[in-house]
């Protein structure tokens, strides 16, 4: 269960996995230090394909983006607004207690870095009110995914400006 219900800002189907990740690319050029993006969705809902292309699209060597299943959070320096800034990929699933996340740094990651966390949930009342949610679902058709965005007064002027592009992306 979701702690926060934040405002729906964007509610678009994605037709595929590459869908996915050329969304998750307008998504990741918005970005501020501080931020943070939670992937909600269950096994296989497309969170790990979204935060690839996120990161991917602002990495500038084409590097391999593997999943934090295992190490459970995976970084990556990338250069946002002349600055460098670290993406914090966290994949929460094999957390026990919130608390472990202070030990993978999750209090760093939300002063000064970029954060996508899937399975956003185990954080409980970690979790920042001030963040995207980002809901992924299996889509009316095979491969296709039904995406949700959902957050507070700063990203409703952000995706303003991107809406028409992902709109495009999806095809819709």
């Amino acid at each position: 269960m979701k702690p926060v219900a934040p405002e729906k800002l964007i509610e678009i189907d994605l037709a595929d996995a590459g869908k996915t990740a050329l969304a998750a690319g307008v998504l990741a050029r918005l970005v501020r230090p501080g931020d943070v993006l939670a992937l909600w969705g269950d096994l296989g809902a497309g969170k790990t394909t979204f935060a690839r292309g996120f990161i991917a699209t602002l990495l500038p060597q084409e590097d391999a983006v593997p999943s934090p299943t295992f190490t459970l959070v995976q970084t990556y320096p990338v250069t946002i607004a002349g600055n460098i800034v670290d993406i914090w990929h966290f994949d929460l699933y094999r957390l026990k207690h919130a608390e472990e996340a202070y030990e993978i740094g999750i209090e760093e990651a939300f002063a000064s870095g970029v954060s996508l966390i899937e399975w956003p949930d185990r954080l409980g009342s970690l979790l920042p009110r001030r963040r995207l949610d980002v809901t992924l679902a299996p889509g009316a058709v095979p491969e296709s995914r039904h995406l949700v965005l959902a957050g507070g007064s700063e990203w409703r002027a952000r995706l303003a400006d991107v809406e028409g592009l992902l709109r495009g992306v999806a095809g819709t």
